[in-house]
């Protein structure tokens, strides 16, 4: 839907910008410039002359350039602050003291413009560390002007629609932006070094597996086909356990067609790692570590102390340091009900009534007990748990449990709450793979959307000879939300999904 037309004193403010960019141009100043040579960061000029006394101008020129986000007229004596990738730097123009056509520059500039900046460094009389500005160029004419000074970009939809404007004018982005790149890199850092070698597979898929997820559905016009867009990184990663890469871990994104909530966008951020000749044990060890040593690098970009492994979330502070608990799905539903649970109870319908938990009357026990888990117990999870055993019919990709085969040697990591990570001993038989599938297509002629498709090639794969391992799936983005109490996963994803305006 085309955007509606400016009205009012935004409509000013827009005519206001290009009467200033015609301005410019009838002065032959570029308003769009080619590049700028800048030899030095906000951060670094703090850190470097912040101990100089106020009045000082050192003789040293630097050039910087970034955004204009405030302007002071204090007649002969202008100030601007400039804000680059590092920080805020404030420039001190006189335009006597600026070189021709500087003052020019310095009368067209608006909030928002992007200005480089040349002159010596020192500190104002009131002891402002400045650039005393002899030379301003225009880089770029900012034509919509920045929000306004006190009442910014505070409307949580519109932040994450307009993102770009929402890192000018916020330090949190920035922030999330920071700690994702820190995180991302400590995760492969720790895989590096343990011998997994990272792969890249295919996003586009003729049958999407490796999760219980409605896929979005697309079009090969070349093939003549209709193609998904992956739900999971694991069957191709299993893959390559078969073709004899023995650690193996992907990070990439996921498309799942699904609702949008505050724990959910339907384009998400997951790492998946599978270690031959280990199982889910071997798995729990992995996910500790990783999760550590993301908090801790986090806690470094989100100023706190990175040797105390603990981080504030949702109004209560979660202690991250190993080893994490373990419970078992049923014994916590057990729990949660007041009463034995098993898989062989009549009664799992009537008792998920009783607790006031929904489900289909088509669901099998297995089904009804992981709902029971997730409304009673999950939530209420605050300490890094793994949940253990699930049942054989809610984890068609996982091996039997070795003592009790009507369970299975999955586990979920649950911190805050939110389940961050899935994990199996992964199963390596072709025929019992080939049964779990039947049995979720089954499900799938039912009703049930998310049931696992049938993937014969994978099958195929299997007949191979998979060696023994242990897989695990994390999902990065609830990782990021809850090691910076981000108010949503939409604010730790740049860019999220939305409803087009209007």
């Amino acid at each position: 839907m085309a955007e509606e037309e400016p009205r009012g004193r935004e409509k000013d403010l827009l005519e206001a910008r290009r009467e200033s960019l015609e301005r410019l141009r009838a002065k032959a100043i570029e308003p769009f410039a080619m590049t700028f040579e800048a030899d030095a960061h906000a951060a670094g000029l703090r850190a470097g002359f912040g101990g100089i006394v106020a009045g000082q101008v050192e003789e040293k020129r630097f050039a910087v350039a970034g955004r204009i986000v405030m302007k002071r007229d204090m007649g002969k004596l202008k100030f601007l602050v400039l804000r680059d990738a590092t920080g805020d730097i404030q420039l001190a123009c006189r335009g006597l003291e600026m070189v021709p056509g500087s003052s020019d520059v310095l009368e067209e500039t608006d909030l928002g413009d992007i200005v480089g900046a040349q002159g010596r460094v020192g500190k104002t009389e009131k002891g402002e560390l400045s650039i005393f500005v002899e030379e301003l160029t225009m880089l770029t004419k900012a034509l919509r002007p920045l929000p306004e000074k006190w009442h910014g970009l505070k409307d949580p939809d519109l932040q994450q629609r307009r993102r770009y404007v929402h890192l000018i004018v916020d330090d949190a982005p920035r922030r999330y932006a920071a700690a994702r790149s820190e995180m991302l890199k400590a995760l492969r850092r720790i895989l590096d070094e343990r011998g997994y070698v990272e792969i890249e597979g295919p996003m586009l898929q003729t049958v999407a597996g490796g999760a219980m997820a409605r896929p979005f559905t697309t079009y090969h016009n070349a093939l003549d086909m209709e193609m998904k867009l992956r739900i999971s990184l694991e069957l191709f990663l299993k893959r390559m356990l078969v073709g004899g890469i023995e650690r193996v871990y992907e990070i990439g994104r996921n498309f799942r067609n699904e609702g949008i909530d505050r724990d959910h966008n339907p384009e998400f951020t997951m790492l998946e790692a599978y270690e031959a000749y280990g199982d889910y044990h071997t798995m729990m060890r992995l996910s500790e570590a990783l999760v550590v040593e993301a908090a801790r690098v986090v806690n470094v970009v989100m100023g706190r102390d990175p040797e105390r492994l603990a981080v504030p979330f949702r109004g209560r502070e979660i202690d991250l340091a190993p080893p994490f608990g373990e419970i078992t799905i049923l014994g916590s539903v057990a729990g949660a009900a007041g009463e034995e649970v098993t898989l062989e109870r009549p009664d799992l319908q009537a008792l998920a009534e009783k607790h006031e938990v929904p489900f289909d009357p088509a669901w099998g026990p297995g089904k009804i007990v992981l709902e029971m888990f997730e409304k009673l117990v999950e939530p209420g999870i605050l300490e890094p748990t793994f949940v253990c055993d699930f049942p054989r019919g809610v984890s068609p990709l996982a091996r039997p449990h070795r003592e009790d085969p009507a369970l299975t040697e999955h586990f979920d990591l649950v911190i805050g709450g939110l389940e961050l990570v899935t994990a199996f001993s992964e199963l390596t038989d072709p025929d019992e793979q080939r049964a779990k599938f039947e049995d979720q297509m089954r499900q799938r002629e039912a009703g049930d959307e998310e049931a696992h498709p049938l993937d014969e090639d994978f099958l195929r794969a299997l007949e191979h000879g998979m060696p023994p391992a242990g897989g695990m799936g994390m999902g990065l983005d609830r990782l990021l939300m809850l090691l910076t109490d981000a108010p949503s996963l939409r604010d730790v994803i740049m860019f999220p999904s939305h409803r087009p305006e209007g």
